[in-house]
């Protein structure tokens, strides 16, 4: 793979890293919003509020740079509101147009908060350019620069119609509060967060360079084992649509591209998770696929890889970064006691028999600092 690439992949990790510092248990967020870019497809967030939904999408998005456009809806948001007003001198001509000036459709990330509960004619038109990046509204037409929308909403809806837009966002992930361990983690991120504020670690032209690689990833390798865990999918009465299915390739595609890969392989099966529409069907995913996930990893997206698949391989690839991180401090004692806890995850996901290579030699100075302390 063109080196090009690989070092626009890096600039998106350096970006995730600086949007999440401080962000407790929101790292996977930021890299499937950065996949999803990549993928050319659109995130829906569900959580409950206060759960930092919008600070990770607005933080990646100053990262990267480019246009960003960010709103919440309600019951009574009026589509000029997101879309832009009807052009008045326009309009004495008789031409219905709409000056989309600093508005959503010349928006290159955007985060709809509360997106279900806009109305009817919001609904439509968003359609379009989610879908096809263009807004049509009157008599204007336009081809919209979007990269990724990301929508957010305390829960899934039950009404059809809703559920049917729902349906455009192809990735799903589901957030909670920040668990009790971790409180003195949030407590001091938070705290931090509020002090610093975040640099471009990446562009929109890393990103564009990545979305022309997708296409072109090698998929035959990997399709047979596809076609078997949709086939696991549904003896587990976990459904998804031909279109999702089809779709995920996409996802399954830029995961390649983001690990510095012109070929998919298993290793890169573990977006079908996030596919699943649904928190329940997630779940009985990780299950009934087991087996066809246990190889999965990656290079840069280590969170979001741990969360879908919940398995000892998705976790080398952080753990041997923590290990470097530890390695290279000078304060011995820190170290030490650094070094003990990671020692103490790595022999309770392998035995030594089986340590990973990424490991292998890493245990043994960590093991040294440990004793140096």
């Amino acid at each position: 793979m063109p080196q090009s690439v690989t070092e626009a992949a890096v600039r998106l990790r350096d970006a995730i890293r600086e949007a999440t510092a401080g962000l407790v248990e929101r790292e996977h967020l930021a890299e499937l919003l950065i996949l999803a870019a990549v993928a050319q497809e659109h995130l829906l967030v569900i959580g409950p509020p206060g759960t930092a939904k919008s600070a990770v999408v607005r933080r990646v998005a100053q990262s990267l740079g480019g246009n960003y456009f960010e709103y919440l809806l309600g019951r009574f948001t009026e589509p000029s509101e997101l879309f832009g007003p009807v052009n008045l001198s326009k309009l004495r001509e008789g031409l219905v147009e709409t000056d989309v000036s600093g508005m959503l459709p010349e928006a290159e990330i955007a985060f709809l908060d509360e997106v279900f509960l806009g109305s009817t004619a919001i609904l439509n038109t968003l359609l379009g350019l989610l879908n096809e990046r263009q807004f049509r509204r009157g008599h204007t037409r336009l081809r919209c620069p979007l990269r990724v929308c990301v929508g957010a909403a305390n829960g899934l809806p039950e009404d059809e119609g809703l559920a049917a837009f729902a349906d455009r966002f192809l990735l799903h992930v589901f957030v909670d509060a920040v668990p009790d361990n971790r409180l003195e983690d949030l407590l001091a991120g938070g705290w931090a967060v509020g002090q610093q504020s975040v640099t471009a670690r990446a562009d929109l032209t890393s990103l564009d360079l990545l979305n022309r690689a997708v296409p072109d990833v090698d998929m035959s390798m990997v399709r047979a084992d596809l076609a078997q865990a949709i086939r696991l999918l549904r003896q587990a009465n976990v459904q998804l649509s031909d279109r999702r299915i089809v779709k995920a390739q996409h996802l399954i595609a830029a995961a390649t591209v983001l690990a510095g890969r012109q070929v998919a392989t298993r290793a890169d099966l573990w977006p079908l998770v996030y596919a699943i529409p649904t928190s329940g069907g997630q779940q009985n995913a990780r299950e009934a696929l087991r087996d066809v996930l246990a190889e999965a990893r990656h290079p840069l997206l280590h969170a979001v890889v741990e969360e879908a698949v919940q398995q000892p391989l998705a976790r080398v690839a952080r753990m041997a970064e923590t290990a470097d991180q530890i390695l290279a401090q000078e304060d011995a004692a820190q170290a030490g006691k650094q070094a003990e806890t990671l020692l103490r995850e790595i022999d309770a996901n392998f035995d030594l028999a089986d340590l990973p290579t990424e490991l292998a030699a890493r245990r043994g100075r960590l093991v040294a600092a440990v004793g140096a302390r």
